[in-house]
């Protein structure tokens, strides 16, 4: 242990991306210690590194904001990407979280103390042109994102032209002359396919089911804002159908699959213009590839087009490669076996953040979690078992899926603070209960 820095009584923070950074400022007003580790030489996680200069937002400007640091009410509703990024430095400069950040570090390796001491994380960093340095903290916080390991599809046969994955795409320029293919039908996928209608030769999208388009506003406000928390599911669902009736009509009407899932089942797509885009032929809808051939593109319905570059909007996998193996398990449903999709039920102060994929902006979410997280820290250091443990025994679950209900998520955290002061009195008899059942 002589060669490791002991920083027991702190917490490590990975990523100083949107929820790392509100992670932190919870921290800080809470006190408890920490120290934060980006790789990258700022702030703003994807807002930095990982979009294409002339997106906006999906959401509304209210509905992604940070709580503790509204946006300025001067800002458009769907601001762009310059102003987001402008917003989280604010934030950090704002909560003087910067002077606690080490850019340029990348975390290689987080695992168990060695010695048996339960509870701390040996987080083994590496800064340019130093030799790896390895910490023991008592506490770790991953927030690294999930917008940044590419997942590509496979289909058959060879192509001639260029492939690459929207986290590579960044200006229209790249799309200029070209025969473009777009794979994919979320938000992404139906930005960039947009922009191909207005710079390439041909744009096309292809996609493997029906999904819900969404106006980016409705009834004259941000559709992000139409839904109620006092509303019901049900009732959410059948709005959105009915104002999608009328305001758009049949996706069948488009070239588009008819849905083949409720609306908020999946995460909806949210854009005004491949529609239009659609009804004016700048934009061919395709089904799914069946394969490469060549200069070509062979559809499951025979149909064929010739293509020059393909951007693969097919999403990222959820991956920890710094973790020491072993550390978190994946359900058998494919996702990481985190109670809360935050604790491991078999560690103590090792805590996911910022995993979900919520309808609509995330800012609120992590405010209100971030808050929770605080308490979540103070309620470990009271109990004998992992926080996670004894929550699994309450019955609490791993998600099933990323797709999180905004309001259900806010409904839960302020359960969950609720119940939180009371475990340590209880964690005996909790502990002696039933096991949970396996997720």
């Amino acid at each position: 242990m002589s060669d490791v820095v002991d920083h027991g009584a702190r917490h490590a923070i990975v990523g100083a991306g949107f929820s790392g950074l509100g992670v932190a400022a919870a921290f800080s007003r809470a006190g408890i210690p920490f120290d934060v580790f980006e790789v990258d030489d700022d702030v703003g996680g994807n807002w930095y590194h990982g979009v294409y200069e002339n997106v906006h937002i999906i959401s509304s400007r209210r509905t992604t904001e940070y709580t503790d640091w509204p946006m300025p009410t001067d800002w458009p509703d769907f601001p762009s990407a310059a102003q987001m990024l402008a917003y989280l430095r604010g934030y950090a400069e704002h909560w003087q979280l910067r002077e606690r950040i080490s850019f340029r570090t990348r975390v290689v390796r987080v695992a168990p103390a060695p010695g048996g001491r339960e509870g701390m994380w040996a987080v083994t960093i590496e800064r340019d042109g130093a030799a790896a340095e390895t910490r023991v903290y008592g506490g770790v916080v991953v927030a690294n994102g999930h917008h940044w390991d590419k997942r590509f599809p496979a289909y058959p046969g060879q192509l001639e032209g260029e492939i690459i994955h929207s986290k590579d795409y960044k200006s229209h320029a790249t799309l200029a002359g070209k025969r473009v293919l777009v794979v994919g039908g979320g938000n992404s996928a139906c930005d960039i396919v947009v922009e191909a209608a207005r710079s390439a030769r041909s744009a096309h999208i292809t996609l493997r089911r029906g999904y819900w388009f969404l106006p980016k506003t409705m009834l004259g406000v941000p559709t992000a804002e139409i839904v109620k928390p006092w509303m019901p599911l049900r009732v959410q669902r059948a709005l959105v159908k009915g104002l999608v009736r009328v305001i758009v009509g049949r996706y069948e009407d488009y070239g588009l699959a008819a849905p083949d899932h409720e609306p908020f089942e999946r995460h909806p797509t949210i854009n005004s213009e491949l529609l239009h885009q659609l009804r004016h032929g700048r934009v061919a809808a395709h089904p799914d590839i069946r394969r490469w051939d060549g200069k070509f593109v062979e559809f499951v319905d025979g149909t064929r087009a010739e293509i020059d570059l393909v951007v693969c909007a097919t999403g990222y996998n959820v991956s920890f490669p710094f973790l020491a193996e072993g550390i978190v398990e994946t359900t058998r449903r494919g996702m990481p076996r985190l109670i809360g999709g935050m604790m491991s039920p078999a560690h103590k102060n090792l805590y996911v953040f910022g995993l979900g994929q919520p309808r609509y902006g995330a800012g609120p979410l992590i405010s209100a979690g971030a808050d929770m997280l605080c308490s979540m820290v103070a309620t470990q250091k009271q109990l004998a078992h992992p926080l996670g443990a004894v929550m699994a025994r309450l019955g609490a679950r791993p998600p099933r899926t990323h797709l999180q209900d905004p309001f259900q998520v806010l409904r839960a955290v302020r359960i969950g603070k609720k119940i939180l002061p009371r475990l340590p009195a209880l964690e005996s008899w909790i502990m002696k209960g039933r096991h949970a059942p396996d997720a």
